[in-house]
């Protein structure tokens, strides 16, 4: 199964047309899925999972035949395409309120202070933080919470030990619960 996905993924960089086709139809379903673990099943963002996914989807192949260096690589491009098609209809709202709403999402997989839902704004700013200050981390981040890879796909991903892959989750995780809680202190200011 996963040596279809990946000869699947060699024709999409070849420029295959019916390929293209053929890889969002067998992988739509998880794209659902990580789409609606980045919306956190928050009454609160008026993005849906499937706009997300077709947001992402323009991100991915808009223009050009993008190459992967397989499913994982896949994936983890397909989350950070979600995470910045999440951040621009985040900007968009609160432009539109003029600093009205914020827009949260459920972060049960960080393990966030005070409650689960964090501003996706904020959520952003404090991954872009981390990836200057250690890009691994962020991209671990990436792959584990928005892609839901696993410890063991996020190692293959990224060509480190899983080991290397847990100790950086664990560390990252607590940077941003701690980044993230920061925030909420200075709102509620």
């Amino acid at each position: 199964m996963d040596d279809d996905l990946t000869k699947l993924l060699d024709r999409v960089g070849s420029g295959d047309a019916r390929a293209r086709e053929d890889l969002v139809e067998r992988v739509y379903d998880r794209l659902r899925a990580m789409a609606g673990r980045q919306l956190g099943g928050s009454a609160a963002h008026t993005l849906h999972a499937t706009a997300l996914v077709h947001d992402a989807y323009a991100k991915l192949f808009g223009g050009r035949d993008p190459s992967f260096e397989g499913r994982h690589h896949f994936f983890g491009a397909a989350a950070s395409a979600m995470r910045q098609a999440a951040v621009e209809h985040a900007r968009q709202r609160l432009a539109q309120k003029r600093g009205g709403h914020w827009h949260r999402v459920t972060l049960t997989g960080l393990d966030v202070a005070g409650g689960d839902e964090v501003d996706t704004l904020g959520l952003d700013a404090a991954l872009t933080e981390l990836a200057n200050l250690h890009p691994r981390q962020a991209r671990i981040v990436e792959l584990r919470f928005f892609a839901g890879l696993t410890v063991a796909e996020a190692a293959d991903a990224l060509g480190v030990s899983p080991r290397t892959v847990e100790l950086d989750w664990r560390t990252a995780r607590a940077w941003l619960r701690s980044r993230l809680s920061e925030g909420d202190a200075g709102d509620a200011e």
